[in-house]
């Protein structure tokens, strides 16, 4: 099932985590409590009750789990720094914090692995939520210090820089419906808090620049919406512009989409937060886009444009959200390799800029064999199916540099807990004992097949 596919030289193999989800170690070396700490401690808030706090230990495992990318073959690692791990406060630099990313780095490049850090996964400090968090503009200079203050540290080894993963999720899940840290659900504070997720990474990226990163990026989740019927294309319209384009427009340089714009104004939310010159800021020059796919979201309009959608994202009306097809993974995501396709495609045209595949993955139930193997066959075939959908996508033209699988490790997803396992690495949570899956193996073949130097991100 390996595939005969011959990817572009250079292509970059690998896979990807996030520091709350894997390093556990909450109290260790001075980290100050994060929104995700406070959140988990929340009764009902995390399935069985689960959080971060130990997670998988990476704080401690990472030479373990360096080497486990290194024995995969896999010459990439995507990775997020814990800012309250680096400033406690959100203000103050943490010397132990620090050295910590300064060892990973090191342990990294001592195994021929490119580190592409990611500066924020969602784990804002507490101590910034408690003087109002993303919904504060005031945490976009407060961003672009911790910005600084990591590149300071380790802009002489890494290279690649992302400024956030994922700002749909974390203001729209995070501040609109409640179910992601803090827990709030304010439709209008929402939009505010996107807003200033995006202000954050323009005035991040103009911080990298001047301190002397060449490649710099975002990441952004799309869910590409299809139609249940020819008569569905508003559906869609009001969909994309409320998950996708609200997010990729304004990088871009487009600003906001007047259409959404039009779509949101009964919420009266996102206009009066942006200010003079806040697009062109936002509009900071990316070198390459972060592309998170995971499943599509299909779609049908109402008969009313006004009636409120049955989808939990802020302002949207007059269309409804579909339950998706099987085949399913354990989360209830369809697998649709098509979209992936056609997202990479319109991308490239869109953008104009390197892609790179950041995060793309699923849960299925794993299960160690008492002869100590995981036949996770599923995930084999979703990765396979999926990378000959980017495969296609670059055979039509996409620019496409890269594919990093979530996740290196079965960790703690989010609200979800420890049900999900997405890791091409099994973890037993108890003994912290990892074992290569099945799916692990698969990627190191094909990233072996592939090993052609050469090429860069952006």
């Amino acid at each position: 099932m390996v595939g005969d596919w011959v990817f572009p030289p250079g292509f970059l193999w690998g896979a990807a985590t996030a520091a709350y989800q894997i390093e556990g170690a909450v109290a260790d070396d001075g980290r100050g409590p994060s929104i995700w700490d406070t959140f988990a401690a929340v009764p009902g808030a995390v399935e069985g009750g689960a959080s971060g706090a130990t997670a998988c230990d990476h704080y401690h495992r990472y030479r373990e789990d360096v080497a486990l990318l290194g024995e995969l073959g896999l010459g990439a690692y995507r990775f997020s720094t814990a800012w309250p791990r680096v400033m406690p406060d959100g203000r103050t630099p943490n010397a132990a914090g620090l050295a910590f990313y300064d060892r990973l780095v090191d342990s990294l490049l001592e195994h021929s692995i490119t580190p592409v850090l990611t500066l924020y996964h969602w784990d804002l400090p507490q101590a910034l939520q408690d003087r109002g968090g993303w919904l504060e503009r005031d945490i976009v200079s407060w961003f672009a210090e911790y910005a600084t203050t990591v590149h300071s540290r380790l802009g002489d080894r890494v290279q690649h820089w992302t400024t956030l993963n994922e700002p749909f999720c974390s203001a729209f899940l995070g501040y609109g419906n409640g179910v992601h840290a803090p827990g709030l659900r304010d439709p209008r504070g929402a939009l505010r808090a996107a807003h200033h997720h995006l202000l954050a990474h323009g005035h991040a990226a103009r911080a990298l620049r001047a301190n002397g990163a060449t490649s710099v990026s975002i990441a952004l989740n799309f869910s590409p919406a299809l139609p249940d019927g020819p008569d569905d294309h508003d559906a869609v319209r009001r969909f994309d512009a409320v998950h996708n384009r609200f997010f990729l427009d304004p990088v871009l340089g487009h600003g906001y989409p007047t259409d959404l714009l039009d779509d949101l104004a009964h919420l009266d939310g996102l206009e009066p937060a942006v200010h003079d010159g806040d697009l062109a800021v936002i509009a900071e020059p990316v070198d390459w886009l972060g592309v998170n796919y995971y499943a599509p979201t299909r779609v049908t309009s109402l008969a009313d444009p006004t009636e409120p959608s049955n989808c939990p994202l802020p302002g949207l009306r007059g269309m409804s959200v579909l339950p998706p097809r099987a085949p399913l993974t354990v989360t209830g995501w369809e697998q649709h390799p098509d979209s992936l396709t056609d997202l990479l495609t319109h991308l490239s045209q869109r953008c104009g800029i390197p892609l790179v595949v950041a995060e793309n993955g699923a849960a299925f139930p794993d299960v160690v064999d008492p002869d100590g193997r995981v036949r996770d066959t599923d995930r084999v075939r979703y990765f396979a199916e999926h990378l000959r959908a980017v495969h296609t996508a670059i055979e039509a033209g996409a620019d496409v540099r890269g594919y990093l699988a979530w996740s290196l490790l079965d960790n703690f997803e989010w609200a979800s807990g420890y049900g999900p396992r997405f890791g091409v690495v099994h973890v037993d949570f108890t003994s912290q004992r990892r074992t290569i899956k099945d799916s692990g193996q698969f990627l190191a073949q094909v990233a072996a097949r592939n090993a052609v130097p050469g090429g860069h991100l952006g």
